[in-house]
């Protein structure tokens, strides 16, 4: 198949040492300059890829993130939960998945997810009876909902790239968002039944004037995706009041945002957003040879060959997001795998919003599946324990992203229903 060995190509320029953006660059331009004698209108293409008013969510939510972040907001998230469910058995580990969900919707992000709770979570849950591995595996396995639970990064790329609504796809992603998060809680709660918090710790006197500041923190999804969905505002707009709030919580009612900080959040969110802008503008290259090649109307022709229906395309599909998660992140995988599979999913009857979120949750065990595994690279740096033992932790969380995505294609409605409740999707 030329599309799987075009993937191996790039795999392989990666390999050597190359960038992404480089590689995305070279391996397309090779192939054109053999087959085509030359790439016309470059520029106009490239600039073309990146004049695209969505795209400045992108940078927007990262700069919100870091806010929280650096202005120790999210802090208060793992004390609210640990309040609430510190009577549970396990739930130490049941405050843990809570954290990360809350956490995951204002970051976006899997891995500053885990890195953030993690650092005090894990201490925590240590110190109440929970196993190592028990501990090391919540915190890998909540920290994948960062990608899934809106607002999402990869999301909005991915609307943009197939010109899906950010809104559907938002309200697509909390369902199986919070279903994934049941399903660790409560695995937890089965497994390590045994972590109980002694009474009085905390003091009673002590839980309100935590709630009352995690209330805070708790807030800013709830105006930014409310905003949304209200029709207030636009996705990128959204990310910018959003970023303003943000602001407005660490600077003003913490007051634990320094200029320092500010500066930080800003240099880190712009380093990540250009290097994403490369990527994009490599794609489009990309996604231009592939159509030149006719590379998406030969793997329909395959597929069709093949005899695979709906329901065989997507298993296939997963299985390959899954082993390219392994050696790329998820923004390359987006812009790789879209331009070749949209005509496919179109000619299946695939609705884009659904793919969406399979997508997702097929980057979200990628993310905790060795060798290239951010959530267990972060644990191990949190905690100094073998990568070995970070490893051996993942495999219930595995499982049941794979059942999570596994019921998805089975009952669709499961990520459909809400978009269709809210007007966005047929």
């Amino acid at each position: 198949m030329l599309f799987l060995g075009l993937m191996v190509a790039l795999i392989g320029l990666l390999y050597l040492g190359l960038p992404m953006f480089a590689a995305l660059f070279l391996l397309p331009l090779g192939v054109l300059l053999a087959v085509e004698g030359g790439v016309p209108a470059l520029g106009e293409m490239v600039i073309g890829k990146l004049d695209g008013y969505l795209l400045v969510a992108i940078p927007l939510f990262m700069l919100m993130a870091h806010v929280m972040v650096r202005g120790r907001v999210v802090d208060d998230l793992y004390g609210a939960a640990f309040a609430l469910f510190r009577r549970v058995r396990g739930g130490v580990g049941i405050a843990t998945v809570l954290a990360c969900t809350i956490f995951a919707a204002i970051s976006g992000s899997s891995v500053a997810t885990a890195l953030t709770v993690g650092k005090i979570a894990i201490p925590q849950m240590l110190r109440y009876g929970m196993s190592r591995k028990g501990a090391f595996g919540v915190v890998a396995g909540g920290g994948t909902l960062g990608i899934l639970i809106p607002p999402s990064a990869p999301m909005v790329l991915y609307a943009y790239v197939t010109e899906t609504s950010v809104g559907a796809l938002f309200l697509a992603g909390l369902v199986p968002g919070l279903m994934m998060a049941a399903m660790f809680a409560a695995y937890v709660m089965i497994t390590e039944s045994r972590a109980v918090v002694p009474e009085g710790d905390p003091p009673p006197e002590a839980i309100g004037p935590v709630m009352a500041r995690a209330g805070w923190s708790m807030s800013l999804p709830v105006f930014v995706l409310g905003g949304i969905y209200m029709g207030v505002f636009t996705a990128t707009e959204a990310a910018g009041t959003g970023t303003l709030y943000a602001l407005f919580i660490a600077a003003v009612i913490y007051r634990t945002l320094t200029w320092r900080d500010l500066i930080a959040g800003v240099q880190e969110a712009t380093r990540t957003s250009s290097m994403l802008l490369l990527i994009i503008a490599g794609a489009a290259i990309y996604g231009y040879m592939l159509t030149k090649l006719g590379v998406p109307q030969k793997l329909t022709g395959e597929i069709a060959a093949l005899g695979l229906d709906r329901t065989g395309f997507l298993i296939a599909m997963m299985v390959l997001l899954f082993i390219l998660g392994l050696v790329l992140e998820s923004f390359s995988i987006i812009l790789l795998t879209m331009p070749a599979i949209l005509p496919a999913m179109e000619v299946l009857g695939i609705d884009k919003v659904w793919y969406g979120v399979l997508l997702t949750l097929s980057l979200e065990m990628a993310l905790i599946s060795p060798p290239v595994a951010m959530n267990l690279v972060v644990i191990k740096a949190i905690t100094g324990a073998p990568l070995s033992e970070v490893n051996r932790s993942i495999m219930p969380y595995m499982i049941m992203l794979a059942i999570g995505t596994g019921l998805l294609i089975a009952f669709p409605g499961i990520a459909l229903w809400l978009p269709r409740q809210a007007g966005y999707a047929g």
